[in-house]
């Protein structure tokens, strides 16, 4: 299942659902939200629904009274057990397609034993009786709300239920029984083409919302990240560091801070169009580079910064030899040291966030970063002490 982004959803909205079906991801994104909806209200329409059933009851002991002990024994021993027995299904295994499954169970069952105990009664009320089950057409559409295809199967098996039980009473001559039929026919088309136009405004909402908050998050992105490289700016730091600072979680934090060497020459060889390029080319290598664990920022012009938990001194000061080695392996020409390439500096330091601030761990990543340019550039110096290996662009 894949994740959908805002450029799917502006071709959905684009494209239309005449036939009320997205995209594949988009379509499993909406049947997560339906069922999450469904479910949360099924407790809700459960408990009224079933009530309302039930209650039915005084006109069973009325209308009904030579089959009143098989009312009773449908109503209460049968279908609101199996109501019950639904709705826990459904909690428990959140599916849109059982969802829409039970709830045609549901409403056929409904219209249905009612009816049968009807077929054995011989009540002259029986066409005022028979007339209650548009209440559970009603219900199943309304309160129910199953996806459309779903509607449909569900209208046809609970007329084809009706029809077939209410001609099984025999208490109706044809003129009469047409007329229910037309009126039971005449209901559910109208209830299919609602359910039709009430599915598409749902799905219409959910394609804004999707979109809107797919937007919001973008925006969020953007506004944490520099717009020429990609790494993460300065107010995302802010944030990350807050969290890295609380809770006493970490034992460590190592502060990786790189320089570009000679960039300022290189700007001036090769233009500033270049030069852009060779940031973003730099940042790239970078976020490739080191884990994922790793947090890496656009401290400054040239300056990148990687921020990493928990690790050992040798640790933070091979994941900067490895930073440095693949910088240096990008191979880009730098025409301002006699055809040279581009190299970097790296300045590593390490504190507990416990014992220091963020801005002093900061001052001694970039004191070991200017003794790594002092050392000759194209080198990685730990605060405090000198790493060994210079190397020369």
């Amino acid at each position: 299942m894949g994740v959908v982004t805002l450029d799917q959803v502006e071709r959905q909205i684009a494209r239309g659902f005449r036939f009320l079906r997205f995209s594949p991801d988009i379509e499993a994104a909406f049947r997560r939200d339906y069922v999450a909806e469904r479910v949360r209200l099924a407790v809700i329409w459960g408990v009224i629904g079933t009530l309302i059933y039930d209650l039915v009851y005084f006109g069973d002991r009325t209308m009904m009274a030579d089959v009143f002990t098989a009312l009773v024994f449908a109503r209460f021993l049968v279908f609101t057990p199996f109501v019950i027995a639904c709705i826990l299904t459904v909690r428990r295994w959140r599916n849109a397609l059982l969802y829409d499954s039970l709830s045609v169970a549901i409403a056929v069952m409904g219209v249905t034993l009612p009816m049968l105990a009807a077929t054995q009664s011989a009540s002259p009320y029986l066409f005022v009786y028979q007339n209650g089950n548009s209440a559970a057409f009603l219900f199943f559409v309304i309160a129910l709300r199953p996806r459309f295809p779903a509607v449909l199967v569900g209208l046809t098996l609970m007329c084809a239920s009706h029809f077939t039980t209410t001609q099984m009473t025999g208490a109706f001559d044809a003129v009469t029984y047409s007329g229910i039929v037309t009126f039971y026919v005449t209901l559910s088309i109208f209830l299919a083409v609602s359910a039709y136009f009430l599915e598409q405004k749902d799905r219409q909402n959910f394609l804004n919302q999707l979109r809107a908050g797919l937007l919001y998050g973008q925006l969020e992105r953007n506004a944490e990240r520099d717009e020429l490289t990609g790494l993460l700016n300065r107010r995302s730091l802010a944030r990350i560091c807050e969290g890295l600072w609380s809770g006493g979680k970490h034992k460590t934090v190592a502060a990786i801070l790189l320089d570009i060497d000679h960039f300022k020459r290189f700007n001036d060889v090769h233009g500033h169009i270049e030069g852009d390029a060779c940031l973003r080319a730099v940042s790239r290598c970078i976020r490739d580079t080191v884990d994922e664990a790793s947090f890496v920022f656009r401290f400054g012009g040239e300056e990148m910064l990687v921020l990493s938990v928990d690790r050992e001194p040798f640790a933070a000061l091979a994941m900067a030899e490895r930073i440095r080695v693949a910088i240096e392996g990008l191979a880009m020409r730098h025409r301002g040291l006699d055809d040279g390439c581009v190299t970097v500096s790296l300045g590593v330091a390490l504190a507990a966030p416990a014992e220091t601030t963020l801005e002093q761990l900061l001052c001694d990543a970039d004191s070991a970063l200017y003794e790594a340019k002092r050392m000759g550039r194209n080198t990685v110096a730990l605060a405090g002490e000198t790493l060994i290996d210079a190397r020369v662009a």
